[in-house]
């Protein structure tokens, strides 16, 4: 089942996302979502299937959650994961002398 899906960022919150059918746009989105999520900044359409790869979610996970609810909300990494990719040399920069 292919699904051609827009993508909407949170002007409020870094890296949370917003899936929806391109067809529904943000007709099946709960009021209460979009207020929480900001005005939501359409960033690119794709197409989904369940053969596609996506980096941070879980394609069926997605899939279902256009299906069913019509729409699947991505949400950021948790803090302590932006910590562990920040390279060795910065983290030694802010150790004390």
């Amino acid at each position: 089942m292919k699904r051609i899906c827009s993508i909407y960022k949170s002007p409020r919150k870094n890296e949370m996302y917003l899936y929806v059918l391109k067809s529904d746009a943000l007709k099946r989105v709960p009021e209460n979502l979009l207020v929480a999520f900001g005005p939501p900044i359409h960033t690119f359409d794709m197409v989904l299937s369940p053969e596609r790869q996506l980096a941070r979610e879980d394609i069926h996970k997605v899939l279902d959650n256009l299906e069913q609810q019509g729409f699947h909300l991505q949400m950021p990494p948790p803090e302590d994961e932006y910590i562990e990719h920040l390279p060795d040399e910065l983290l030694r920069r802010n150790d004390p002398v």
